[in-house]
């Protein structure tokens, strides 16, 4: 079925068979090479997505295997695992990067990281948490299902209901895992399994008003078919979950039961097997350096009291008469700082989207070229989901890029941290270093819808400081919110370490909060959850975004008057995610030629 069979075959021979091939023939040229190199990148990507009916979807893809799910089997992802290593094996073998134009030499380089990234953590899949608040398919499948999966015609809509039909199954394969994990100790902590569990009963007691069914329903309405059909289709999907998922449901709920009553108090991952090397590893992969625990804690006590500085010279600013402790909780609970409805939120934050994209080209040369749309997060999930998340557009432009906020609680969105959370997620954040990675068709599929969690959230976190050179944050109030926003990234680096390596308690990470940052208990409490679920992840944002201002110095400094902005963002953003000491070298690259 793929195209350069010959070389996929190939990426299942050992090394030592493949290193000799090559060697009989004469090398090719330049740019046989580079098109040989990038037919094998392809028909990698083409081999994933052969196993990954959801990554399809999220690609605008929609043929035989649209109504289907991925294999959730362990055995699945030591393919997939293997699918990988074999051909990096492949591509190290057959190609020298000294023999590869630069950008492809940049390919070679980073799918060599990747792999070798991957077999790294991969030894470690056994310690993840099938179901938390943060991840599972408890959420996840009906989230993909309302926000992924599109219906254009009747045969889309059969799909939809054989997804519902089949994730009976699928959440099966996912209990006996989570309970094979439970028997060897790995378990998130006792407190998680309420929001799970409080998932699925939105679920499963939502009666009429089950999200997926309604929203099933609704896209049906818009088809261009006889109305006989449209309601027999209806009645197909209310069966399918009848007869499949909500049993599945019913029994994930029963284990979710069973493991709550066993489950522990502690947090951090330190208490799991191998739990110290997993979170080293898991340290390493998404800060892409070699920083240890202790170096990136530090780094966060650093940060917050930079931060901290900043903050008294606005309460200063202000005319607030107390401590910096006092005006933290003034500014976390003065009713005037929070939205009085959801629709006030929605509307402000399309303002200041409004207003940012209009600024766009006076500080960046390439710009996103699809459509970004803000929406709350959908009120079955809304009591587990984080604060903010972000969603890339569809590549064939299907599906805009859209800008999920979390307005369960009111109280967690201060309005002060409006513009740096929406330019966060929006644009010039996310929205635009997706929507332009997305469309970089001269790379390979791994690099357009790839990651590199520092680099991605770095961007993120740099472009809210970003916006304040760009004229945005005239209230001092607003400027405090993007501080407090940078101040929570700050402690990230305190908090996570803390939980993961220091030992500390749920308990004990949210006290340092209250006592060192103006963030909302609210949103403290959700954070510091997340991090106990998601170790290591949330280390990402503050490391990356230093790099990018230490790196925009460096060229500021070396370049003077002939440093330009807007090529620089095109530096940092027209080759994708890389590892950050990538980024430095591509950097310092674009200052060596602009220097001449």
């Amino acid at each position: 079925m793929l195209r350069l069979a010959l070389l996929i075959a190939a990426s299942t021979l050992p090394a030592a068979a493949l290193a000799q091939a090559p060697a009989a023939a004469p090398a090719p040229a330049e740019s046989e090479r580079n098109a040989q190199l990038a037919a094998l990148f392809e028909g990698f990507d083409k081999a994933n997505l052969e196993y990954s009916p959801e990554g399809k979807a999220y690609r605008g893809i929609r043929d035989e295997d649209y109504g289907l799910w991925g294999d959730p089997s362990d055995a699945a992802a030591v393919a997939a695992q293997n699918r990988l290593q074999a051909t990096a094996r492949t591509m190290r073998a057959l190609f020298d990067p000294a023999t590869l134009s630069p950008q492809d030499a940049l390919s070679f380089r980073l799918f060599d990281r990747l792999a070798r990234r991957s077999e790294a953590l991969f030894q470690y899949r056994h310690l993840g948490y099938i179901f938390d608040q943060m991840n599972g398919a408890q959420s996840q499948a009906p989230a993909f299902l309302i926000n992924i999966h599109s219906i254009a015609d009747k045969a889309q809509a059969e799909a939809y209901v054989s997804r519902i039909a089949r994730s009976g199954p699928v959440l099966d394969s996912l209990i006996a895992t989570a309970r094979e994990r439970a028997e060897k100790g790995v378990m998130p902590p006792k407190w998680v399994y309420p929001y799970v569990i409080g998932d699925i009963d939105n679920l499963l007691k939502a009666g009429a008003a089950n999200p997926v069914l309604e929203d099933f329903k609704t896209k049906v309405a818009k088809l261009d078919i006889p109305a006989a059909e449209k309601a027999k289709l209806v009645a197909d999907a209310a069966a399918a979950w009848k007869g499949s998922a909500a049993p599945a449901y019913r029994r994930l709920r029963a284990e979710m039961v069973r493991q709550q009553a066993l489950a522990g108090a502690e947090d951090g991952v330190w208490r799991l097997p191998d739990g110290a090397a997993y979170y080293n590893a898991l340290l390493a992969n998404y800060t892409t350096t070699d920083l240890t625990a202790d170096q990136i804690h530090d780094v966060g006590l650093r940060e917050v009291k930079r931060i901290q500085d900043e903050m008294a010279r606005i309460k200063d600013k202000v005319g607030f008469k107390g401590t910096l402790q006092q005006f933290f909780e003034h500014a976390r609970t003065d009713p005037k700082y929070f939205p009085k409805t959801r629709e006030e939120y929605l509307a402000k934050t399309d303002a200041a989207l409004k207003a940012m994209t209009a600024k766009l080209p006076e500080f960046f040369a390439t710009l996103p070229k699809d459509p970004l749309v803000v929406k709350p997060v959908e009120p079955f999930r809304e009591k587990s989901a984080g604060k903010a998340f972000y969603q890339r557009p569809a590549p064939d432009g299907s599906r805009p890029g859209v800008y999920y906020v979390n307005l369960y609680d009111l109280k967690a969105m201060s309005l002060n941290e409006l513009e740096a959370l929406a330019f966060h997620e929006g644009v010039p954040g996310h929205h635009l270093q997706l929507s332009i990675q997305t469309q970089l068709g001269q790379v390979p599929p791994f690099r357009r819808f790839g990651g590199v969690t520092a680099y991605s959230e770095g961007w993120g976190l740099y472009t809210e400081e970003l916006g304040k050179e760009m004229g945005f944050y005239t209230d001092p109030m607003s400027d405090f919110g993007r501080l407090s926003m940078e101040i929570l990234r700050a402690g990230r680096l305190v908090v996570d370490t803390g939980i993961h390596a220091k030992r500390w308690s749920r308990e004990q990470a949210i006290q340092w909060f209250k006592d060192n940052t103006p963030v909302t208990e609210g949103d403290i409490v959700s954070q510091v959850e997340r991090y106990v679920v998601f170790p290591g992840q949330a280390t990402a944002y503050m490391i990356g975004k230093l790099k990018i201002m230490e790196l925009r110095e460096k060229a500021r400094t070396a370049l003077g008057d002939r440093f330009d902005i807007r090529a620089f963002h095109d530096v940092v953003l027209k080759s994708g995610p890389v590892p950050l000491d990538m980024l430095e070298e591509n950097v310092d690259a674009w200052v060596k030629g602009a220097k001449g």
